[in-house]
């Protein structure tokens, strides 16, 4: 067996984090959900619940991988635990589960970016999306999607994916914060701040049962909790690096630029009269391209926004993909390249019902965020907060000598974090089953 890969520099596994983090969850999702769940009272919601659970929970996925510097799954194992290996593999399977369908908007985005170049969509934005959403075109820039991703983690650990995120990320950054200064200027914009900055907590108390555990999962998916992707990154890093503080960073850098997607789309939404409560997960296509195809340069415009959402999806799907392409290059003979190969292509067979028709998306999505996410991150929880225990500590001490906080960490994981899990799993369920969401659209 080849010698397992290491990141080349500490910036390498930094930008790679972020890079899973910041993704189609922050610059599609994020501002869909919150419009669909009351706009500033679910970002003050998120906020919580991405530094008092998510920031712990990753803290806990990074101790795993360094301890071991093995893949999620045999992590357990190496441990001492290995019939808990479930909820590595558990872990995996959710982001399989994620990126066959993360795949197909992934193509809708770079349809998008040629569709600008073009034009396409300027005379008909709603038509124009209705016409690549689904079917055989739909299917065919999935397959172009996953290829390109399949083609970046074929190329390994240092080759590929440290070498393309230390680009991408980068721009993500100072193209996002280009686009918010442009949509401050368009005009409505301010009521566009109003609905994303000015909660109304009536509406949390009336909708708790929705709104709490779409913010919390989209805490675990915007950090890419419970997908065994930064038990998968950090696996590669030495153990001079400070866990506690590389964490933080991650965190900030993911909650700013999920918070400029919302400074970009809703002053553009309210810009074009377009209600942010009923847009769906359409709205960042069809109200972003009604608002370019009405501005001078609207072509370059589109493009460059549209090329932003792309590089951000291409890394996380990249961050996806490495989990389950980790653990088989770790156990079998085939190469990298045709792992990857073989991995890619079983998430585009899976993925044919999401671009096929967009309900099947939209179930996979739900099943993610209210089910799958929470439970995964919840065994994780457990696991490292009451036994591995002490043991964690003195992992997530190395490179830092503060000791209280370490024991802070622990006692929030094992009371706060996990409570609060506990009943965003409950109120998802509820939900889940009350509106027979949990039934495929057959």
């Amino acid at each position: 067996m080849a010698q397992r890969a290491t990141w080349a520099t500490r910036l390498g596994f930094l930008v790679a984090a972020i890079g899973s983090a910041v993704g189609l969850g922050n610059i599609w999702q994020f501002p869909f959900k919150t419009a669909a769940n009351g706009g500033a009272v679910f970002l003050v919601v998120y906020l919580i619940a991405v530094v008092g659970i998510g920031l712990p929970t990753l803290l806990a996925e990074f101790v795993i991988g360094r301890r071991t510097q093995t893949n999620a799954v045999d992590a357990f194992r190496k441990l001492g635990y290995p019939k808990l290996r479930v909820i590595g593999a558990f872990g995996a399977f959710i982001g399989f589960w994620i990126v066959s369908y993360y795949s197909v908007v992934g193509g809708w985005v770079g349809r998008y970016v040629i569709g600008s170049l073009r034009g396409a969509y300027f005379s008909a934005p709603q038509q124009y999306f209705g016409s690549i959403a689904v079917g055989p075109d739909a299917i065919f820039f999935h397959g172009l999607f996953m290829a390109v991703t399949v083609g970046v983690v074929a190329l390994g650990v240092n080759s590929g994916i440290e070498r393309a995120t230390k680009v991408m990320v980068p721009s993500i950054v100072v193209l996002m914060i280009a686009l918010a200064g442009w949509a401050a200027t368009r005009p409505g914009a301010m009521a566009g701040y109003d609905y994303f900055l000015d909660p109304q907590f009536g509406t949390l108390v009336a909708n708790a049962g929705d709104i709490v555990p779409f913010a919390v999962g989209q805490a675990f998916f915007t950090l890419s909790l419970g997908m065994a992707i930064m038990i998968t990154y950090s696996s590669y890093v030495g153990g001079d690096t400070s866990l506690l503080v590389d964490g933080g960073i991650v965190v900030v850098m993911n909650t700013l630029i999920g918070v400029l997607a919302g400074l970009v789309v809703f002053p553009v939404l309210f810009a074009n009269n377009v209600d942010p409560a009923t847009s769906g997960p359409d709205a960042l296509f069809v109200a972003m391209a009604n608002a370019f195809s009405q501005v001078p340069g609207g072509r370059f415009l589109g493009a460059l926004f549209f090329g932003v959402v792309l590089i951000a999806a291409l890394s996380s799907a990249i961050s996806l993909l490495e989990v389950v392409v980790s653990y088989a290059s770790d156990h079998a003979s085939a190469s990298r390249p045709r792992v990857a190969l073989l991995t890619g292509s079983t998430l585009f067979v899976l993925g044919i019902p999401s671009a096929w028709d967009s309900a099947w998306l939209g179930w996979f999505d739900t099943l993610a965020y209210k089910l799958f996410l929470p439970l995964s991150v919840l065994l994780l929880l457990i696991f490292v907060g009451w036994i591995l225990a002490d043991e964690a500590v003195d992992q997530l001490l190395q490179g830092s000598d503060n000791r209280w906080l370490g024991s802070l960490w622990l006692w929030t994981v094992r009371t706060v974090v996990i409570v609060a899990v506990i009943g965003t799993l409950a109120l998802g369920l509820e939900t889940l089953l009350l509106g027979g969401d949990i039934v495929p659209p057959l």
